[in-house]
């Protein structure tokens, strides 16, 4: 988006104001509970927005769907809560949010916004018209819009509904994906793709500036550009990892009718190690990896594996293919040739051999074969 300078306050002021009615929002909701009241919907925080038109109409110059949408937004916080607690998990309660952490405007229904594709021109209420680019052209009806700031940018999302399928023509392939920190890819054709490992080449200067924001003053405005420069390394490598997975989930998806690959846990792989208290010194810890796996989670990040599986679903749908979720338990311990599974075939990071049968192969590629195999026993 290229909103003009006055458009900009505008969208600014409105992200401002946003913010103040989920924080009142949420307000509202935590008071609720401590008086002990019946739990407040997001349907009863609705119809109080006619009473706020009164009170304060700046809040509503966009319209109520805009208002809507921010209070679906702590309805859906309060859902997500709610829902880890039940599994287990840790609970994460909705907090209130500072300018910095509320970066987006979102209109959940079709009024208050049009898009005009001809003139590249989004109408949105209380704002006026603002220069848009499409990357690409509509498919289906826009139904709920998105703008988002990014530092000194903005962005608009276009979420479509009756968005026709375009299958693809069939190739009677099938291929088992391995993926990995070290090699990104391995299939079960023989190929070995190794990670771009965007963060890590990008390392240094990000460490870099960072050491620079943490010695600027705070409240100064070095300290905010440099916090800009930060969060632009961060972008940089954000996209730079979610073009890659791009790239590579087309390639897949046009070349194979059936895509199997594992379905890996990364929140619990990626899970900090407990201390282990020393039980002859009370007070103190013993050693338990905790750097060494800090830089393993840092690589498995690095790898954007979930990423690249949720695009990889996505296209798959679009273009009628089949994508199969298996366990990765003993993929890379297990002969693909003979089936014998044991520890100590994998010899090394690339290197796998199976004792019983003398199997040689390259380990990720016996492991991408293994999930094929599970892949069909599963579909069929």
């Amino acid at each position: 988006m290229h909103p003009t300078w006055r458009q900009g306050q505008a969208l600014a002021r409105q992200l401002d104001l946003q913010r103040e009615l989920y924080n009142a929002a949420l307000e509202e909701r935590i008071g609720a509970w401590r008086r002990q009241r019946h739990r407040v919907t997001y349907v009863e925080q609705c119809r109080e927005l006619t009473e706020l038109r009164d009170d304060r109409p700046e809040v509503l110059a966009s319209g109520t769907v805009l208002c809507r949408g921010t209070l679906k937004r702590l309805d859906r916080a309060y859902a997500a809560f709610f829902r880890r607690v039940r599994n287990g998990e840790t609970p994460g309660f909705p907090r209130f949010k500072g300018a910095r952490r509320f970066t987006t405007l979102q209109w959940e229904d079709r009024w208050g916004w049009k898009v005009k594709c001809g003139d590249h021109r989004l109408r949105l209420l209380g704002i006026g018209e603002i220069k848009v680019n499409f990357h690409r052209p509509f498919k289906g009806t826009p139904k709920t819009i998105t703008v988002k700031r990014e530092g000194k940018k903005w962005w608009l999302g276009v979420v479509c509904v009756d968005v026709p399928a375009e299958p693809l023509p069939a190739t009677g392939r099938e291929i088992g994906v391995d993926l990995g920190a070290v090699n990104l890819v391995a299939t079960s054709e023989g190929e070995v793709i190794k990670g771009p490992q965007f963060g890590a080449r990008t390392q240094q200067r990000l460490v870099s500036a960072q050491q620079r924001f943490a010695r600027q003053q705070r409240g100064s405005k070095c300290r905010e550009r440099q916090r800009e420069v930060v969060a632009r390394l961060h972008r940089k490598v954000a996209n730079q990892r979610r073009n890659f997975a791009h790239q590579l989930s087309r390639r897949l998806v046009n070349d194979y009718d059936l895509i199997v690959i594992e379905d890996l846990k990364v929140r619990e792989m990626t899970r900090a190690p407990k201390p282990k208290p020393d039980p002859e010194q009370p007070g103190e810890f013993l050693t338990n990896g905790a750097k060494r796996k800090a830089n393993l989670n840092r690589s498995v990040h690095d790898a954007g594996w979930a990423t690249l599986t949720a695009l990889l679903s996505y296209k798959a749908e679009s273009a009628v293919r089949t994508v199969v979720k298996v366990s990765a338990h003993h993929t890379s311990q297990t002969c693909a040739e003979c089936g014998y599974v044991e520890a100590g075939n994998r010899v090394s990071q690339a290197a796998f051999r199976c004792l019983k049968c003398g199997h040689s192969d390259h380990a990720d590629v016996n492991a991408a074969r293994n999930i094929l195999r599970a892949g069909r026993a599963q579909r069929a």
